[in-house]
């Protein structure tokens, strides 16, 4: 089925968008008007889901609260157009949308319609919660501009535990969605090999942010750092050493022991399923896999080895908090 999209501001929008969320939302599921209508319908940009002969089938909303994370919203699809691929498409629209714009998609899921999100590479960050009576999650997709290349060439892409394809990478900026998707679905250990804890890659803020909320997860949460030199750590600030101190028993930095077997190639292990990996410490390319742990376990075998005979940095143990 042919799908068209239309874009309006709420001030512009046409009486169809509100009449498929009056239906969809407070005559179908019963949530209370004074929910419903709220003041991000102002800010938010809307789109109508029209057929080929203009009939209106869906909507949803897109709006931004921070400069880099958008959040989809209010996506309903009238009763009689269900099962057609309606609403699939229209989050595909949504997403290449996003493109270049955002890094970061967020959404409010009920939780019936979780498979639904995951298909698109949406995986879930939250606990259920009750929201105008319906469970719901919240979920999003850490790498958007990715996830919008591969929807309907991949079958949950990006889902850890679930999506068994290859994910090549040859650029920076394709190492540091995948590793971020990686790291931001972990849900107790994270084990990162590489020659340095260079900045561009690991002392950014939402790789901080994604590492901190693993470790404070749970008691069992586990984040291993294990580098070749330190000496840059000392030198110039960096906030995961800085979270490392504050979180002493979750996060623990060791340095290899030279005089023993290491790894030539980088790499970061999620969980026991996942693995981002490099082919080179100088060069960003290589591929990520979200559902391998037969490649997992062999890395994790020589992990362990590595860091039982590696030795705490005894320099980063002295600088100041």
């Amino acid at each position: 089925m042919s799908i068209r999209f239309r874009k309006y501001s709420w001030q512009l929008a046409p009486a169809s968008i509100r009449d498929i969320r009056q239906q969809v939302f407070i005559d179908e599921q019963k949530v209370p008007p004074e929910l419903e209508w709220d003041e991000t319908d102002e800010i938010a940009d809307h789109y109508l889901a029209v057929l080929p002969d203009n009939t209106p089938a869906g909507v949803a909303r897109l709006f931004s609260t921070l400069e880099e994370t958008g959040h989809i919203g209010r996506m309903a699809i009238l009763p009689q157009y269900r099962g057609h691929g309606i609403g699939e498409t229209l989050l595909r629209h949504l997403m290449a949308e996003s493109a270049n714009r955002f890094s970061e998609l967020r959404l409010s899921a009920q939780e019936h319609a979780i498979p639904f999100y995951q298909r698109s590479g949406f995986h879930v960050c939250s606990g259920v919660y009750d929201d105008a009576g319906i469970p719901h999650l919240d979920m999003r997709c850490l790498a958007p501009d990715l996830a919008a290349e591969n929807v309907g060439t991949k079958d949950q892409p990006m889902i850890l535990g679930s999506d068994t394809d290859s994910w090549l990478f040859d650029t920076e900026a394709r190492l540091l969605g995948l590793m971020d998707s990686m790291v931001g679905q972990a849900g107790q250990r994270i084990w990162l090999y590489d020659r340095l804890l260079e900045h561009d890659l690991y002392d950014r803020h939402r790789f901080r942010e994604l590492i901190s909320a693993l470790a404070r997860r749970h008691r069992l949460s586990e984040v291993r750092l294990l580098i070749h030199d330190d000496k840059p750590l000392v030198k110039r600030r960096h906030t995961l050493v800085e979270l490392m101190r504050r979180l002493p028993s979750r996060m623990e930095l060791r340095l290899v022991n030279e005089d023993y077997p290491v790894e030539d190639q980088p790499f970061i292990l999620a969980d026991r399923e996942g693995v981002v990996y490099r082919h080179d410490f100088y060069k960003p390319e290589g591929f990520a896999k979200f559902s391998d742990g037969g490649r997992v376990k062999l890395l994790s075998e020589n992990f362990q080895r590595m860091w039982d005979a590696a030795r705490p940095s005894l320099e980063l143990r002295e600088l100041p908090l």
